[in-house]
Order: C-alpha cells, then sequence, then structure tokens
C-alpha cells in the first residue's frame, strides 16, 4: 500500500475531470451495471500512468463522444476493488496502468500497459477517442 498523501495527487489528476473513484468490491460491482458506455482506468504510481496514461485519458474526454460513466481504480492502494475490476478486463492479464471501455457491461476496446508505456498521451487519447466514436 501506498501512502495516502503520496497517490492523493495521481488520485486527482482523475477526480478533477469527473472519474468516480471505486475504493471497494461493493463500487466496482455497482459501476459496472451502469447501463451506457464505462471507461475504467486502472491508475498506477509509475512515470507512465503519470507522463502517458493520465494525460491520455485528459485529452480524449475533449472529443465529441465520450463514455457516459468513468471510473478509476487504483492499483497498490485499493487491491480488492482493483482485482474485482480487473475481473471484468479478462481476458487481458492484469495491467497497470490500464483503460478499459465497456458497453452495457460488455468490454469493448482495452488499453495495456504495453500500449501505454513509451506512447505520448496524444497518441493514447487518439486510441481512446477512435474507441468513443465507435462505441460511445
Amino acid at each position: 500500500m501506498y501512502p495516502a498523501d503520496l497517490v492523493k495527487p495521481m488520485r486527482e489528476d482523475l477526480t478533477s475531470i469527473g472519474f468516480e473513484e471505486l475504493h471497494t468490491v461493493e463500487d466496482v460491482e455497482a459501476a459496472m451495471k451502469k447501463d451506457g458506455t464505462t471507461l475504467v482506468v486502472v491508475n498506477s504510481v509509475c512515470g507512465c500512468a503519470a507522463a502517458n496514461a493520465r494525460p491520455g485519458a485528459r485529452m480524449s474526454l475533449q472529443n465529441a463522444k465520450k463514455p457516459d460513466n468513468l471510473f478509476t481504480v487504483f492499483a497498490g492502494v485499493d487491491r480488492e476493488a482493483t482485482d474485482l475490476a480487473r475481473g471484468f478486463m479478462v481476458p487481458f492479464p492484469p495491467s497497470s496502468p490500464s483503460m478499459a471501455l465497456f458497453k452495457d457491461g460488455e468490454l469493448v476496446h482495452m488499453l495495456e500497459r504495453h500500449h501505454i508505456e513509451g506512447r505520448p498521451a496524444e497518441m493514447i487519447a487518439e486510441n481512446l477517442t477512435g474507441a468513443y466514436d465507435e462505441f460511445c
């Protein structure tokens, strides 16, 4: 577990733009039952989350079409919630950071760490907006 004061600004990178944090298994279960399109970001303390994932997610929301629901879990902090959220992302292996787009509870698009690491935020945003245009 990471100290709360360490992850606070990393959490706020997403919550300040409308993402709702999922801290418990119950939170994840309720979130995944929502109708429409849902983006779940598995947040992380790693450098690629700071430089690529969170800025890419932020940029993607400038698109005309965007998900109905925005949620985030924090790997290494909210363990049970993260594990359950990752369970909805099967067959993809757990990775942090990662981003999954669901439509009516069905996984329709996935960005794993290897799609994020080493890629600029603009490329991640472009990937997400393509998925939004198709599914949202």
